[in-house]
């Protein structure tokens, strides 16, 4: 397809934008988030200097995640990290488009099988091209919430384009998100309760190292996180 035809980056580099997307984050996601659960935030420390692109690799149990993520998160990660929405669902409206880019920054995803109109073709390969352009990415590889709350098999799409674009994966664990919102729930359930973001160090694939023995290490580190209630487990 000609380059012009493709879904632009030039707005997940443009610091109005990245502006907005703070003062949203600051003014409406993060005490939203705050007045319906208790959160703890551990591993700060683990990211600290981390710049340019990379993949944050999270579980996914709930619609709680993706705005732990973005309000919970340092904000060096926050003012570019950029999340994959269904073309075909997300960028049918603008209305819908623009808000979720303002509370998500997200990009188009194109589903097999679906139809996206106007979008058909333009978003293929976004999250690589994000990627080469240094714009660090959100990926939950189970592709759908637990619908129990248990870790899932991980799909190792996020492994492979780490080694093929060369940049780390970040670890994420996200704890309490099922029993606070668990499928089902249009809100989070009553009486605040306590969900945590447990934020690891950035890893890469050893040499020799196939996709899917990566993920399995990166999906490992998580349990562990989970199972330890730690940024730092041993």
């Amino acid at each position: 397809m000609n380059e012009s035809n493709l879904h632009p980056l030039d707005s997940y580099h443009d610091r109005g934008k990245r502006k907005v997307r703070n003062i949203v984050r600051k003014a409406v996601t993060r005490p939203v988030v705050k007045t319906f659960v208790k959160p703890h935030v551990e591993g700060d420390e683990n990211v600290d200097g981390l710049s340019g692109a990379y993949i944050v690799v999270g579980n996914h149990s709930s619609h709680l995640d993706a705005p732990m993520v973005f309000s919970l998160l340092p904000q060096h990660m926050t003012e570019n990290l950029a999340a994959g929405a269904a073309a075909d669902y997300f960028y049918r409206r603008k209305v819908i488009s623009k808000l979720t880019s303002v509370f998500f920054n997200t990009y188009p995803i194109e589903r097999k099988g679906k139809v996206s109109g106007p979008h058909t073709g333009a978003a293929a390969g976004m999250t690589g091209r994000l990627l080469r352009d240094g714009i660090p990415i959100l990926i939950f590889p189970e592709g759908t919430r637990s619908r129990d709350g248990e870790l899932g098999e991980f799909k190792t799409g996020a492994a492979a384009l780490s080694m093929k674009i060369d940049v780390p994966i970040v670890p994420l664990a996200l704890e309490g998100g099922h029993d606070a919102m668990p499928v089902g729930n249009v809100l989070p359930n009553l009486g605040h309760p306590d969900v945590a973001l447990y934020i690891g160090k950035p890893m890469k694939a050893r040499d020799g190292e196939s996709p899917e023995e990566f993920m399995a290490r990166v999906r490992a580190h998580i349990e562990n996180m989970l199972e330890q209630k730690t940024a730092f487990p041993k």
